[in-house]
């Protein structure tokens, strides 16, 4: 019975190494940003935007929602320095009750699985602890879903630290759903001539 006992936990010692090295094995986002982005290589700088403008029935039925449109656009390259693809984003939003439009933005970590299901998943976050978000595929690559819990946004009139505010996940703006959109309805969202450009011919 001893020498069972022992033989056992061997196994199950074994089992458990094998399952922390293929956890830390790592894994090919390749395929990922060729669904993100609807592209079948990154050879340049690529960019995918996704947008919602949210009806009156939407927001009758999420009174608590601060957000009546937003959107978001993606970008990713190849890092020359390291074998990683590195990750961006510009968000725009309006907010129902606050007039104006407003930004934010920064960088995002190289995508990855999640433990439920495998779903691959960016963390994008905003410099100087400003913050971030969570972006992840839906809707057979058509959607993404963008989720927060407090993100640092300025007021695109008005560039001075004045002008920042801070979007916080209540209620009813935890989770959003943006859909895929032509780059054309993210260009407000890129001051750079020639960003837009590359970004319009890409």
């Amino acid at each position: 019975m001893h020498k069972i006992i022992v033989l056992l936990s061997a196994s199950v010692a074994l089992a458990a190494a094998t399952f922390v090295a293929r956890a830390e094995e790592p894994v090919d986002t390749t395929a990922f940003a060729q669904r993100l982005f609807a592209v079948k290589a990154v050879d340049k700088k690529t960019y995918a935007c996704f947008v919602r403008r949210y009806d009156a029935d939407h927001l009758k039925h999420h009174p608590l929602q601060k957000v009546g449109a937003m959107k978001i656009l993606m970008t990713v390259e190849k890092s020359e320095e390291a074998a990683s693809l590195q990750y961006g984003f510009q968000l725009g939003v309006s907010l129902r009750n606050q007039p104006g439009a407003f930004s934010s933005g920064g960088g995002c970590s190289d995508a990855k699985a999640l433990p439920e299901g495998g779903r691959m998943m960016i963390s994008c976050s905003v410099d100087c602890d400003g913050g971030g978000l969570y972006v992840t595929l839906a809707s057979g690559d058509k959607s993404v879903v963008v989720d927060l819990d407090q993100v640092r946004i300025w007021d695109v009139n008005k560039p001075d630290e004045d002008a920042t505010h801070s979007l916080r996940a209540g209620a009813d703006d935890k989770t959003f759903r943006l859909d895929r959109a032509n780059v054309e309805e993210c260009t407000s969202l890129v001051p750079d001539h020639d960003e837009l450009e590359a970004m319009r011919h890409q």
